[in-house]
């Protein structure tokens, strides 16, 4: 457990695909569950906040002619189907989750894979596949500001948070999923994250901790 331990005070906090076209009722490739945790993910962004910790919220962008689209979505774009297209609101991360200093997402900025300032201690960045290591500068980002704990929360575990926590643990960071802040958890889940270390928790357990 000494190896896997959550490190809280040089932990970061990410948020996966809280986006609107994912999130909110109804949206165009809406994950059914994500609105009903949003509560839960502002309580934790708001520890985070007040103890001025960093905090990363990780998107995707989906190029109109589909030519960053994974494969398994690409037709649908192709097609017409308009899903987190840059500069839309659809893009856009869901209006709880928002600092206070948020500003529209720079998409040209993103998608050339720089790091948006969205508040203080507090970024977007852009993934291009469901992991957030994948093709992204997150792994430099994180050990330059020798962070070694991520805590997880966020749209739809079976997909990008759960290869992204794998990811994450293949690079020897310590990772804590909050299980009831993330769409789309199932037990079977839960017990392959604890089976490869990753410490599974409660909101209250983390504001219980992040005082």
């Amino acid at each position: 457990m000494s190896y896997t331990s959550p490190n809280w005070n040089t932990s970061v906090l990410i948020t996966i695909d809280t986006q609107n076209d994912f999130s909110l009722p109804n949206a165009p490739a809406e994950i059914v569950g994500t609105s009903q945790v949003l509560p839960n993910m502002v309580r934790v962004l708001e520890a985070y906040r007040q103890k001025g910790l960093p905090i990363i919220h990780v998107i995707r962008l989906y190029k109109e002619d589909g030519s960053n689209v994974d494969i398994c979505r690409r037709e649908a774009i192709e097609n017409g189907a308009k899903i987190a297209a840059p500069h839309t609101d659809g893009a856009e991360l869901v209006s709880e989750i928002r600092s206070l200093g948020y500003t529209s997402l720079d998409a040209v900025k993103l998608l050339n894979g720089e790091f948006q300032t969205v508040g203080e201690n507090e970024w977007v960045m852009y993934k291009p596949r469901w992991g957030a290591f994948y093709q992204t500068d997150l792994e430099a980002f994180l050990r330059k500001r020798e962070i070694d704990t991520i805590v997880f929360t966020g749209c739809n575990f079976p997909n990008c948070p759960r290869t992204s926590m794998y990811e994450a643990s293949e690079r020897d960071f310590r990772v804590v999923m909050v299980a009831d802040s993330m769409s789309q958890v199932y037990e079977k889940g839960i017990q392959e994250m604890n089976n490869i270390g990753v410490h599974v928790c409660s909101l209250e357990e983390v504001l219980n901790t992040i005082k």
